[in-house]
């Protein structure tokens, strides 16, 4: 997977912070796992909604780094952006442990709102193909212990691996027939609202999954859309041959998927000083 976010930095000329200020949210055999905060431009006189990024890579590979557009266009639209490390997959850690860190730094951020100028209840989670498990596993409850401390308020999903019943997930698992009680799409129903981006001819992570993902989450009530891109494959990619080594994602697909998070934050309260951001979503 390349060191590139799906929706790129460059789509807003607002200023945002050039680094972040890195924190160290979880130790892991004497490693820091890494919360790289950046801050809004602008002063606040409120705290101020937050989003933690989750990268992708197949659990296997990325850091928080890969995120870092990301982060600073989350960051131009008022928000605090948190682009998290997590513990990739080798022969003594799996992606049941890059749940748990996930978990952790959302607990993380809440713990240390204040110091982070950050209303504790309206924390969102971005993640793309990995990390668009990792995020909707901690929205449907799945984090150990079960604390809602480790939830977010609200999903951005890009070209998200929702079920991992599959051979890209489950072959990383010590017990592979246990790969269902971590997938977000077995577990999905009562979530928070959630907007899903993906291509339709994904061949990573399926549109299938999503459109059956976001039916059972309307079916118990929530909210969960999907913004389907035709002739696009993983992470919007153009080129439907090499969806994983080649990703070259379409201009219009990704200006247009980042008008509809911009929207879909505005319409659920994280954005609250962007008129432009709350026209109703088409």
């Amino acid at each position: 997977m390349p060191a590139t976010s799906l929706l790129l930095g460059s789509l807003l000329a607002l200023a945002a912070p050039a680094m972040p200020h890195a924190h160290a949210y979880r130790e892991v055999t004497a490693h820091a796992l890494k919360a790289c905060v950046f801050q809004p431009g602008s002063p606040a006189s409120a705290p101020r909604a937050a989003v933690l990024l989750l990268h992708p890579g197949g659990w296997r590979a990325g850091e928080a780094a890969w995120e870092f557009d990301e982060a600073r266009r989350f960051a131009a639209l008022g928000l605090v952006a948190v682009a998290v490390d997590y513990r990739l997959a080798d022969g003594g850690s799996g992606p049941v442990d890059a749940l748990a860190h996930t978990c952790a730094a959302f607990a993380w951020t809440r713990a240390h709102a204040r110091a982070l100028g950050v209303d504790p209840s309206r924390i969102a989670g971005y993640g793309e193909s990995a990390g668009g498990q990792l995020v909707p596993a901690a929205g449907v409850g799945l984090c150990p212990g079960r604390t809602s401390t480790a939830r977010p308020h609200l999903m951005l999903l890009a070209s998200p691996l929702l079920d991992t019943t599959q051979p890209i997930y489950a072959s990383l698992l010590c017990t592979p027939a246990r790969a269902a009680a971590y997938s977000p799409l077995a577990h999905a129903g009562a979530m928070p609202p959630t907007l899903v981006v993906q291509g339709e001819a994904d061949n990573v992570a399926p549109a299938a999954a999503a459109k059956a993902f976001c039916a059972k989450a309307s079916h118990a009530g929530g909210t969960c859309r999907l913004a389907l891109y035709p002739k696009l494959g993983h992470l919007l990619t153009r080129d439907l041959l090499r969806q994983e080594a080649d990703i070259d994602p379409d201009p219009q697909a990704l200006a247009d998927a980042g008008r509809r998070q911009r929207r879909f934050l505005a319409e659920h309260r994280l954005l609250t000083n962007d008129p432009a951001a709350k026209a109703t979503s088409p």
